[in-house]
């Protein structure tokens, strides 16, 4: 069975290629990124810490600006289907159900680009 979680995107320039682009957001379990659906530059995050606690558990800290989103999504701990919070900066990516307050917490590990930056020779 695959996990179903969190699957949204969130239009912005790019930090990579600077083209207004969809940045597709993905978070389950074992990892949650952050890919451009322009240029393919992805940020991959691992999870740190699972939680229901109070909101303003995590600060977020980043290098670009802060994305503070909402997104619709089945929660892992109560399995309703409703609001989530995301906070994703450069260095964090932060998910928060707004039912049970379920909160997973990720950490920046990984960037790589997709799609090949070496162009064919013509002719």
């Amino acid at each position: 069975m695959v996990e179903r979680f969190i699957f949204t995107k969130y239009r912005t320039s790019c930090y990579h290629c600077h083209e207004d682009a969809d940045q597709v957001i993905k978070a389950v379990s074992s990892q949650a990124q952050v890919a451009c659906a322009n240029c393919g530059a992805t940020r991959i995050f691992v999870p740190r810490v699972e939680d229901v606690s109070a909101a303003g558990t995590y600060t977020p800290i980043s290098c670009y600006d802060i994305w503070d989103l909402e997104t619709v999504a089945p929660c892992k701990n109560c399995g309703v289907e409703g609001l989530h919070d995301l906070i994703v900066g450069c260095n964090q990516f932060t998910t928060r159900c707004r039912n049970c307050g379920y909160t997973h917490f990720y950490k920046f590990n990984l960037e790589y680009v997709a799609q090949c930056p070496i162009e064919e020779k013509k002719g």
